[in-house]
């Protein structure tokens, strides 16, 4: 009787491990977009802007995450998690950069410096095997599916002409973030400061449309490539 009450124990396990639903492969790819960039955000806005704490311990505590997260993935995978390091490397500029104050110029002009430092990041890493911008893309080629999620992975590691467009997708993204940083210093200290407080926003914004718009002159062939690789399999 033991024997056949740990075969049934042992039926259990395997059916409700089997039962038990895997995360959908977009919300696996989207997750860690969210964890390293969404949330050292969020907490730094609520900190500074909800909680009224200062603008230096609201990027120190917002930090704690990301400084978490990065020596977490060296020391088990020894790996970097670039997006945590990316956020980590954004708000320590932010600290030093807190030094400066009193000049409505020269804080203009310290906001447009974290987007430069975001675009040399991203224009940095297009040298690399991993170029930052190809996890942001990902999630909207693959549409989720595991054949397409599969297919990316086999292109990645194979495929020139996919890890050129990989390339040139954060290269496209990293140049429009570091002309809007550009414009943005440039009219901190040429164009009148109420002009460039709103003004800010606009370029900020226009940086993303031309990246998004732009970014489908690589976006669309990687999607292509994507779609015939995962038939083919």
């Amino acid at each position: 009787m033991s024997q056949i009450a740990a075969a049934n124990a042992a039926n259990a396990v395997t059916t409700g491990a089997a039962t038990t639903k895997a995360p959908h492969p977009l919300v696996r790819t989207l997750r860690p977009l969210a964890v390293d960039i969404a949330g050292p955000l969020a907490a730094f806005y609520l900190l500074h802007s909800g909680l009224g704490t200062s603008e230096f311990a609201a990027l120190a505590w917002s930090s704690a995450f990301p400084v978490a997260r990065t020596v977490l993935g060296l020391a088990k995978d020894r790996t970097l998690n670039r997006f945590a390091a990316l956020m980590l490397g954004v708000n320590l500029v932010g600290l030093v950069l807190t030094t400066v104050s009193g000049d409505a110029r020269l804080m203009l002009a310290k906001e447009a410096v974290l987007s430069g430092f975001m675009a040399l990041a991203i224009l940095g890493s297009a040298l690399t095997a991993r170029p930052l911008m190809s996890a942001a893309l990902r999630p909207f080629l693959t549409k989720g599916e595991a054949a397409r999620e599969a297919a990316w992975d086999r292109l990645a590691a194979g495929s020139r002409p996919f890890r050129r467009y990989e390339r040139l997708f954060s290269v496209i993204w990293g140049s429009a973030l570091l002309a809007e940083c550009v414009a943005r210093v440039a009219g901190a200290f040429t164009l009148p400061v109420a002009t460039m407080a709103w003004l800010s926003t606009v370029l900020l914004v226009g940086a993303i449309v031309a990246g998004s718009m732009l970014g489908q002159a690589a976006a669309q062939p990687m999607e292509k490539l994507v779609r015939t690789e995962a038939a083919a399999a």
